[in-house]
């Protein structure tokens, strides 16, 4: 046709393609060959908290975050969202910008509501990354001074020589605590009966008094029990022995080989984060929990420091679901 331009030759197009698109590509290198380190973070980061202010997962954020924001140069905020065992912060992680700038630091709840409530927002092991586990907390096993049971052995006897007649509190339906103690009823292979409060300061007064025998109660609230001697402990629930009390042995230890309940904490990243991202903040983590003085201030709040890689918080965090549905199920807890 005329006036049309006579063809190049298809090589020569081909050629001037390529050169194009390597002008455009060697354009883009800088931008794409920069470290994590240099873009990141750009603002304040978020730190969700799926519990209210004061208690022990919002103390650790809050020192953790300090930490962080000095060497980022960057304000790392708390956000507390309590609501739901934790769903309300975990929607809003999973829907916000997953560029590293909103995290979560949650715990064992997490991997828990992916069998306790009938349906979730979220898939708990698709919508989320693993970033870091950060601590460790054990639960204490604690009984009433009243009850004839000087050890877990004593107890285990104790309870199955009563079927049906001893009670262990708990802070709430299908909490850690709960839970622990469902564990800790079917490896011993005991009836012992679920008495749920309203959290876990009322659970401590109840057994102290008595009106409940046994309670799986979180670490640094029931040091000062342990202390004042209203409660007897026989046990911490954990792999390891709890620093704050480096004499009591683990349930593990104490007659029930292979028995753990960690209500670890760790933190989380929406899952399409970029892995350099993951990496770095996992990595501040990591110096973060390694400060002589960060270690000291967790270990007062009965939370022992541990690290773990992303790749290895996304493992253990599959397993906790997987090893937590089985108790959930044996209990028949669940929420609609």
């Amino acid at each position: 046709m005329e006036g049309l331009l006579p063809a190049r030759p298809r090589r020569a197009r081909a050629s001037v393609l390529f050169m194009g698109l390597g002008a455009g590509l060697a354009a883009a290198m800088p931008v794409l060959a920069q470290p994590a380190s240099a873009v990141f973070p750009q603002r304040p980061v978020r730190v969700l908290i799926p519990v209210s202010a004061g208690s022990q997962t919002d103390i650790v954020a809050r020192l953790l975050g300090q930490r962080m924001s000095e060497n980022w140069g960057q304000q790392v905020l708390v956000d507390n969202r309590p609501g739901a065992g934790g769903t309300v912060a975990g929607n809003m992680l999973v829907s916000a910008q997953p560029d590293g700038h909103t995290l979560m630091l949650n715990s064992i709840s997490h991997a828990v509501n992916a069998s306790l409530y009938a349906k979730l927002p979220f898939d708990t092991l698709k919508d989320f990354a693993g970033v870091a586990q950060v601590g460790s907390t054990p639960n204490v096993l604690v009984v009433s001074p009243e009850v004839p049971a000087k050890n877990l052995r004593d107890l285990i006897a104790l309870a199955k020589s009563r079927p049906g007649q001893l009670n262990f509190a708990s802070a709430g339906i299908g909490t850690g605590t709960h839970l622990n103690g469902e564990q800790f009823k079917l490896a011993a292979s005991i009836d012992i009966v679920h008495v749920p409060f309203k959290g876990t300061p009322e659970a401590l007064n109840d057994v102290a008094s008595n009106r409940v025998q046994m309670f799986f109660a979180p670490l640094s609230p029931a040091l000062p029990f342990v202390r004042d001697r209203r409660v007897l402990p026989l046990a911490v629930s954990t792999q390891r022995r709890a620093p704050a009390l480096p004499e009591l042995p683990t349930v593990a230890e104490a007659g029930l080989p292979g028995f753990e309940f960690d209500l670890w904490l760790g933190i989380l990243a929406p899952s399409k984060t970029p892995r350099p991202v993951v990496n770095l903040i996992s990595a501040e983590v990591r110096r973060v929990l390694e400060l002589p003085e960060v270690r000291e201030r967790m270990l007062g709040q009965g939370v022992d420091p541990r690290y773990s890689t992303p790749e290895e918080f996304d493992r253990f965090i599959r397993s906790e679901v997987d090893r937590i549905a089985k108790i959930v199920k044996a209990s028949g807890a669940r929420v609609e």
